[in-house]
């Protein structure tokens, strides 16, 4: 956004007026939240000041509260509270195990993948911010270098090199893992799949979040297991007292939870209350299979720490992938499955032996080089700043009664809407104007909860036709409000 060259005031001192045009600016709306300001040598010779009339201006702007530094990235407008709409409240399952239905969920996952579709439904990253260049050259690297090992079997657990780079990773989430204690799957709904069959018998009750990734409740599914959902906090996650009392009754086999920026919640337990969570499983005897995939993708400061890091008593089975970091193609997973260990490699030499070896080399060689952390600062960047575009276009064209999460990463979001609203309808007219959605009775474990809600994926770079969009699903969404209050009224 070009900036005309500053009329001097004598009333007011230079670095002032610079900060006072980039706020009007923020005020009136050309800059939104999450929005990038001009680089300091870019504002500097657009308004022809000095460097440190910039930096006085951008410090000035941040003791106003209204722009944020970024390390390594410059400076964006601050996403504040009240420009958001209202949080959800804490969901409230009926607290009873159920049979799972999930037979919407494989019909609405094949149209959420239609190529021809604006994706805001299938939480996948977007292939445009992904290293595949630097993937593809070190793939056919691996394979040149030593064709024998890529095109055999290899060893039931996997690669040792790859095993041996994500030991060093999992340290960064609190883990010490041996690689010995590791197996690689074919992504980590494979990984969940085996922990499952490993600690599970058909019938047995599993407590999980509520709502919880459809992928998981169709792998409970095919092992013909109860699911009990219990109440689930949108930025903290799951509620440990109704899971004690879950504990209690002694029907529940194993918890299976989603522990870092949930899907499609995005909460994440703090360090206290997954300190608390392992109190009551070692208490209860209870194995816990957490899900970490989405772990690496915090916005800002540390990287979360796993549920596993506080497992004194060896009963997590962990379980990631780099699907949502790397190649979600490559299909490399992994769990570390602790006491369970024999048990899960066990399932993996019945089920398909083995993962191809060209794609764990080719993870292992990029984790080894080093570019995986500055890779993992551009995205953690780039999905932030679409996240905040996404929240900000719900707040301004969504009606006023909606209530949205606050993720502090991943790359989902969930919007409810007054009770009564059909997602379902909401799904099938965007699909008509070539939206994807993904409908919130996805993520009931009884296929009924959930109808007045949805998740958006912002892993999508905004562009106009992204903004077109969430213009057309406010539209939809107000015109069936009206509609819906039309009917009450003349009842």
């Amino acid at each position: 956004m070009p900036l005309t060259p500053l009329t001097l005031s004598p009333h007011q001192v230079l670095y002032e007026q610079v900060a006072d045009r980039l706020q009007q600016l923020i005020t009136d709306g050309p800059l939104k939240p999450g929005d990038r300001l001009p680089s300091v040598r870019k504002l500097r010779a657009q308004l022809s000041v000095s460097t440190s009339t910039v930096m006085e201006a951008y410090r000035l702007l941040e003791d106003r509260g209204l722009i944020v530094a970024r390390p390594q990235s410059g400076y964006y407008v601050k996403q504040t509270v009240l420009d958001l709409p209202q949080e959800p409240a804490p969901t409230a399952p009926p607290r009873q195990a159920t049979d799972i239905d999930i037979s919407l969920a494989f019909e609405v996952m094949n149209r959420m993948r239609d190529g021809g579709l604006i994706q805001l439904g299938a939480a996948l990253p977007d292939l445009e911010q992904l290293p595949l260049a630097q993937l593809n050259r070190l793939m056919g690297k691996v394979i040149r270098e030593d064709p024998n090992l890529t095109h055999s079997y290899g060893t039931l657990q996997g690669s040792y090199r790859l095993r041996s780079e994500l030991a060093k990773r999992m340290l960064d989430a609190g883990c010490s893992v041996h690689p010995d204690q590791m197996v690689i799957t074919n992504g980590a709904n494979e990984a969940i799949y085996f922990c499952l069959q490993a600690l599970t018998q058909p019938g047995d009750t599993v407590a999980i979040e509520s709502p919880t990734y459809f992928a998981t409740l169709e792998a409970m599914k095919c092992l013909g297991l109860k699911a009990l959902p219990l109440p689930t906090h949108p930025r903290d996650g799951l509620s440990l007292p109704h899971l004690e009392e879950a504990l209690q009754t002694g029907e529940v086999k194993v918890l299976l939870l989603v522990s870092n920026f949930s899907n499609p919640l995005g909460s994440c337990m703090g360090d206290r209350q997954k300190k608390r969570l392992m109190n009551l499983l070692n208490q209860y005897d209870t194995p816990l299979i957490e899900d970490d995939v989405y772990g690496d993708l915090c916005f800002e400061g540390n990287r979360p720490k796993a549920i596993k890091a506080f497992d004194t008593e060896n009963r997590v089975l962990y379980c990631a992938s780099v699907s949502k970091t790397l190649s979600p193609g490559l299909r490399v997973g992994w769990c570390a499955g602790s006491r369970y260990h024999t048990a899960i490699a066990r399932m993996k030499s019945i089920l398909n032996q083995n993962t191809a070896m060209a794609p764990q080399l080719t993870v292992a060689a990029f984790l080894a080089n080093g570019g995986y952390d500055r890779h993992l600062r551009h995205l953690r960047r780039s999905y932030h700043e679409q996240m905040l575009r996404m929240q900000q276009a719900v707040r301004d064209y969504f009606p006023a009664e909606t209530c949205m999460t606050r993720p502090s990463g991943g790359h989902v979001l969930w919007l409810e809407m007054p009770e009564g609203f059909d997602s379902m309808r909401l799904y099938r007219e965007a699909l008509e104007r070539g939206i994807a959605i993904a409908p919130g009775v996805m993520f009931s474990a009884s296929g009924q909860g959930y109808g007045n809600c949805f998740r958006l994926n912002t892993a999508v770079p905004w562009t106009e036709a992204i903004e077109q969009a969430m213009q057309t699903l406010g539209l939809l969404i107000k015109k069936q409000l009206a509609e819906s209050f039309l009917q009450a009224d003349r009842a």
